[in-house]
């Protein structure tokens, strides 16, 4: 069997091929389902969260629809329990992980894989995290041929895919410009809500963690790439006002341009939320920083979390109604191609089809030789690329000039 492992560290021999982690939360039950209806014959997976008696539940629920579920094993794990993490990480050659915020929850289970030389994605969107995580544990992850992958699910697998599909239009060997519109008609989950308010009132420690990573990454030598924040304008190209996003998304991007020489020699992306109206762009303006200001006190965080927990979301029926586009207009060597990412419900339905195809990915495709802390287009690229089309997320070159 195809270990999928980048340095070769024997995984083949292990009891499971994918162990779902914080199975029981919304979009751990989502993307459970998913696995159960997609995962390939032969597959060995596993639920595993902190309650045995929620993963029965879950695993009669699945096998309602699934009969052959009725056998799923359950592993039982807190996320602050080293022993049973650790065994977590050496009984499989995948995780896929559900459980934050990953700044306060995440750390023990990358550890883990580092050392045990297993593969990792989860559905951060916490920069912090991240760049905490490669400082720490990518030297390890190098040495064992793990392969740590942050970022699989909204955050960041449209907007990094959809950059590297923009670049393999594009003409190579050229300085390239990119820039990312992002729309979405959706109710985000729980978790990307506490996420966002934890990171929000930890502003110094982001910065913290942001040095200490630029200290620890080698220097792209005979090459730039680069992700400015953008200004507010107003984009001919889409029709719509453009608002700077500071996201973790950005970030990724140039992190897969530096490790990839198909991004050419001198690389920048630029990343926007796309407004229709003026109006509606103040307001948002208004409401992100009205969001800044109350993170900064803690009673205030603490009230805002209770009302949006983690593990709520909306109806199967709001769920269906949701979107996402994220439209990209690239240019070099005399060149311009207008491509676009789309699909349906970002924050659950089309999150868990991420995640899920990431961590099927990661254990079953060629994939080229990779370990440490990578992002999906340097992991995965065309394979996942694939995966999700065949899924149903649009990937298409809308204009080409």
């Amino acid at each position: 069997m195809e270990t999928g492992n980048g340095t070769g560290r024997e995984t083949a021999e292990r009891p499971y091929d994918v162990v779902l982690f914080g199975a029981t939360g919304f979009v751990g039950e989502l993307t459970a389902e998913y696995l159960a209806e997609h995962a390939p014959a032969g597959c060995r997976w596993a639920l595993a969260g902190r309650s045995r008696a929620k993963l029965e539940a879950l695993r009669a629920e699945l096998a309602v629809r699934w009969p052959r579920c009725a056998e799923l094993p359950l592993l039982v794990a807190d996320s602050a329990d080293t022993d049973a993490v650790r065994e977590l990480a050496e009984s499989t050659r995948v995780v896929a992980t559900t459980v934050g915020p990953y700044v306060w929850y995440g750390e023990g289970l990358v550890a883990a894989c580092a050392e045990a030389g297993t593969d990792y994605v989860d559905l951060t969107g916490e920069s912090e995290f991240v760049d905490l995580m490669y400082v720490r544990h990518d030297a390890r992850a190098r040495e064992t041929g793990a392969r740590i992958v942050h970022a699989c699910g909204f955050d960041s697998v449209p907007h990094d895919l959809g950059v590297y599909f923009t670049v393999q239009q594009l003409p190579s060997d050229v300085p390239l410009r990119i820039d990312g519109f992002v729309r979405a008609g959706a109710i985000f989950s729980g978790g990307t809500f506490a996420s966002a308010l934890t990171a929000m009132g930890r502003g110094r420690e982001i910065q913290r963690a942001s040095h200490e990573r630029r200290l620890h990454e080698p220097r792209l030598v005979g090459r730039r790439a680069r992700a400015p924040l953008g200004a507010p304008r107003f984009s001919r190209e889409t029709g719509t006002w453009a608002l700077p996003l500071p996201t973790i998304d950005p970030q990724v991007v140039a992190r897969s341009a530096r490790a990839l020489q198909s991004y050419g020699p001198d690389f920048r992306y630029r990343h926007y939320a796309s407004v229709k109206t003026l109006p509606m762009a103040l307001g948002g303006s208004a409401a992100i920083g009205t969001g800044v200001i109350a993170a900064q006190l803690a009673p205030v965080r603490r009230w805002l979390m209770d009302r949006y927990a983690p593990g709520d979301g909306p109806s199967a029926e709001r769920r269906a109604r949701s979107w996402f586009s994220v439209r990209f207009v690239g240019e070099g060597g005399g060149r311009r191609v207008f491509t676009e990412v789309s699909g349906g419900d970002p924050g659950y339905d089309e999150t868990a089809k991420m995640l899920a195809e990431s961590a099927l990915s990661l254990a079953f495709d060629d994939l080229p030789k990779t370990a440490g802390q990578v992002t999906t287009a340097v992991a995965m690229g065309d394979a996942l690329l694939d995966r999700l089309r065949a899924a149903g997320i649009r990937f298409r070159v809308a204009y080409e000039g």
